[in-house]
């Protein structure tokens, strides 16, 4: 058998995947079609960009979002590597200077000698080993030839948003304080409060604006842990307010107690000169941001660096075509990684692509598979894709629910997760 895998697709899990690979002796041959073409969504030629938020969620192991990046940590992912190495303060998140961790992959993935970029829109199915990671904006020509791979075409989609950016200079900071909730780690956040009149004038201008046209577009079809902030809104009046503009945990020191509503902003950038708006997944007409959001007082003067967007995401029906090592089970030469096996998030797109590299590398290299457990949160995740049970597949972020359960009780929710994690960081360790 040959000692070579074609990985298709230089994002995270792509990325990830020919990092695995090479580290364990295999030639990789990375086909990435920037910067020849974009998609919709990417901006600039770096691998591993990222579209959305520049945040990978939290640090925490009593959060399952924590423990799958320590996981990967001790797994010697080069993701979070490069996340780590670029992190911004963000309280107890791990945020990221966006462009600084494109290009420090980048150049590990450039500089790797067992690693050769190939330049160029892949659009027929390569002979070999392969490796799918082409991400939930896999051009239509490619789609079209992984589908007649696929039994009945089965192939899914929902529609993901990107909220907007703003300079830190155009954010009047009079109408505004720095803070992170709870007073965790620094104050990371710029706050920007309402009042009851000001946040109920924001929000009936939000479910009155006009959208974009999205052909095929259904709210049905929206990934929930992206809802666009104006669909939300329109799920009742105090539904946002609740959501991303809770205040709770916030205090004003001008008035030394918690507004009635909060827009929160995170550094975009290590620099500290751009800003995203926290859960504002939006996909209003660019006007209609800019005049909507300017209902917020300290963003009346705001200057959009990026206006929100909206794009499909496609993904697989992975239960039924796919196995616990991402590989197509009626055609083991090809696997998939990424957010097109219906994994949601940054940090778990990056940790299908490590579990797809890691264990194809010991397949060809006749080498026992790792067969991470449901113990542990990169093989629960896994595990979840494949599981044939699944009857409505929907994309999932990694949580405690699809971690197997402690065999004893623990009072305390903090303290349960804790010990889930302990119990995993542990397993891997013995791997």
């Amino acid at each position: 058998m040959t000692k070579n895998v074609k990985v298709i697709g230089a994002g995270l899990a792509g990325c990830e995947a020919a990092w695995q690979l090479a580290e364990k002796g295999i030639s990789v041959e990375l086909f990435e079609m920037k910067p020849q073409k974009q998609t919709p969504a990417h901006k600039s030629g770096y691998y591993a960009e990222l579209v959305c938020s520049n945040s990978l969620r939290s640090n925490d192991l009593t959060n399952a979002a924590g423990l799958l990046k320590e996981e990967m940590r001790r797994l010697g992912g080069l993701i979070i590597k490069c996340a780590d190495e670029t992190k911004i303060p963000a309280g107890g998140a791990l945020a990221v200077d966006r462009e600084s961790f494109a290009k420090a992959i980048t150049e590990s993935i450039s500089s790797h000698p067992l690693i050769k970029v190939i330049t160029g829109e892949v659009t027929d199915i390569p002979d070999g080993r392969v490796i799918f990671a082409t991400g939930p904006l896999t051009s239509d020509s490619l789609t079209e030839k992984i589908t007649g791979l696929l039994p009945d075409k089965s192939m899914l989609s929902f529609y993901d948003c990107a909220a907007p950016i703003v300079t830190l200079e155009s954010i009047d900071i009079n109408n505004a304080f720095y803070a992170s909730r709870y007073d965790r780690g620094q104050a990371d956040y710029i706050n920007c409060p309402l009042s009851k009149e000001e946040y109920l004038e924001f929000h009936n201008s939000l479910v009155s604006a006009k959208c974009a046209d999205i052909h095929g577009f259904e709210e049905k079809l929206i990934f929930e842990g992206c809802i666009p902030i104006e669909v939300m809104a329109k799920r009742g009046e105090d539904t946002i307010r609740f959501g991303p503009l809770k205040p709770v945990g916030l205090s004003d020191p001008k008035t030394g107690k918690e507004p009635y509503a909060v827009v929160q902003l995170r550094k975009d950038n290590k620099e500290g000169t751009l800003y995203n708006l926290v859960g504002f997944q939006t996909h209003l007409k660019f006007p209609e941001q800019k005049r909507v959001f300017g209902i917020i007082p300290a963003l009346k003067n705001a200057d959009f660096v990026r206006y929100g967007v909206m794009h499909r995401n496609t993904y697989l029906d992975s239960p039924r075509l796919l196995d616990r090592y991402y590989r197509m089970k009626d055609n083991n030469r090809i696997s998939f990684a990424g957010q097109i096996t219906g994994v949601e998030g940054y940090i778990e797109s990056a940790a299908s692509g490590l579990l797809c590299g890691l264990e194809t590398a010991h397949e060809l290299l006749e080498q026992k598979p790792v067969d991470f457990s449901e113990e542990t949160a990169i093989g629960a995740l896994a595990l979840y894709i494949s599981e044939r049970a699944v009857s409505s597949f929907r994309p999932m972020n990694i949580n405690f629910g699809i971690i197997k359960p402690l065999d004893m009780k623990i009072k305390g929710k903090k303290e349960k997760n804790l010990a889930i994690s302990e119990r995993s960081l542990k397993q891997i360790g013995s791997t």
